[in-house]
């Protein structure tokens, strides 16, 4: 069984389309405490904008996935039509809060990068408005799919790690991996976080290996080291970056550098701005 496997038979996920047809204007769509929002826009242009000030034009036909639900605002031009069908994805509120922690804010996908997905999609409409039996069953389980082919294309495309995805749906290392995610400068070890989910050092240390594929203190550096990077790019101060990850100076962010890296950090940030 691979980790998506076993992640997506918990989620018992269920689709609701509430719209469909031809699109003009502006339309708000509310938040959804216990589901994400999908969209399929089969044609026209549109654009996305979102109260975290994401702003996202589409022209392309797409499918939009909002795994949070959160509130969001569609924009087509008066004088044209976007032709959309909408549903909401419901799985339970665990996994929701995991899935949003874990994935974008939101996921936009075109066709040509992902038919399998956008074809998945159009079914879950096509059923919705279909009046065989158990028809719901059939949408139920074309959603199953559609989160298979989402996730796989995420982790394909580097947006999401499958190993930080299987942990945050493990329901014994998800406390503690959001706890990382959220606090990695915190003077973790292994004893602290075998603590955090009431395990024994070892037991906890074999069971995060096995699952991440990463010793935890390993996993760690690589969440402080890719932290680090994100603020460089935002030309913090060394010394600022190495206190804001957990390390006691700009020395000790160096060494953990030159180790992963080759690299000083400066070294590391000039060679990423040569890139662009």
């Amino acid at each position: 069984m691979t980790s998506l496997d076993g992640l997506i038979q918990e989620l018992e996920l269920q689709a609701e389309v509430f719209f469909s047809g031809g699109l003009c204007g502006l339309q708000t769509f509310t938040e959804s405490e216990a589901a994400g929002h999908l969209h399929l826009l089969r044609s026209g242009t549109m654009t996305l904008y979102t109260d975290q000030g994401h702003k996202i034009r589409m022209d392309e036909p797409t499918v939009l996935f909002i795994p949070s639900g959160a509130r969001h605002r569609i924009q087509v031009d008066d004088a044209q039509e976007a032709e959309l069908v909408c549903a909401t994805v419901t799985f339970p509120v665990r996994h929701k809060t995991l899935l949003t922690d874990v994935l974008p804010k939101f996921i936009s996908v075109e066709t040509r990068e992902n038919q399998e997905l956008f074809d998945t999609a159009q079914w879950i409409f096509r059923e919705a408005f279909a009046e065989g039996q158990g028809k719901q069953v059939i949408i139920n389980r074309l959603c199953d799919v559609f989160m298979i082919y989402l996730l796989r294309h995420v982790v394909d495309q580097g947006t999401v790690n499958l190993a930080l995805l299987t942990a945050c749906s493990h329901a014994a290392l998800a406390p503690l991996m959001i706890k990382l995610q959220e606090s990695p400068e915190q003077e973790w070890s292994v004893n602290s976080m075998a603590e955090a989910v009431a395990m024994s050092r070892s037991k906890f240390a074999l069971l995060f290996k096995e699952t991440v594929g990463r010793a935890p203190m390993d996993y760690l550096t690589d969440l402080r080291l890719a932290k680090a990077q994100g603020l460089l790019k935002k030309q913090r101060p060394v010394a600022l970056v190495a206190n804001t990850v957990g390390y006691e100076d700009a020395s000790s962010l160096s060494r953990a550098f030159k180790k992963r890296f080759g690299l000083t950090p400066r070294q590391w940030l000039n060679k990423h701005l040569n890139k662009q």
